[in-house]
């Protein structure tokens, strides 16, 4: 029992890895441009004061942002095969990331 415990959290410990290296690596192709230095009004990545008030308005207006477009912005900003789910851990990432 308890080497399939360790087992599936291992599993998941990788799992979990692998989800964080794609996010960034779709992050650093579509988002870091602008984001990174906070290119005409961007949020910067890790500013933790821009992202409140963002944050505020719920994920899914976030989101809608993304998919709509803001600002200059484009549509679906840059990740032109993203999910939904993709733009929450790619808000999520920039949000937080340290």
């Amino acid at each position: 029992m308890h080497k399939l415990i360790l087992g599936l959290a291992l599993s998941l410990a990788f799992t979990g890895a692998a989800v964080a290296d794609e996010i960034t690596a779709i992050y650093d192709k579509s988002c870091k441009i602008c984001h990174q230095a906070g290119v005409a009004g961007a949020p910067k990545t890790g500013d933790a004061a821009q992202w409140a008030p963002r944050l505020e308005k719920g994920m899914d207006a976030l989101v809608m942002s993304v998919q709509n477009g803001m600002g200059v912005m484009t549509a679906k900003g840059m990740c032109f095969d993203c999910s939904a789910d993709d733009y929450k851990a790619l808000i999520k990432y920039m949000a937080e990331a340290k």
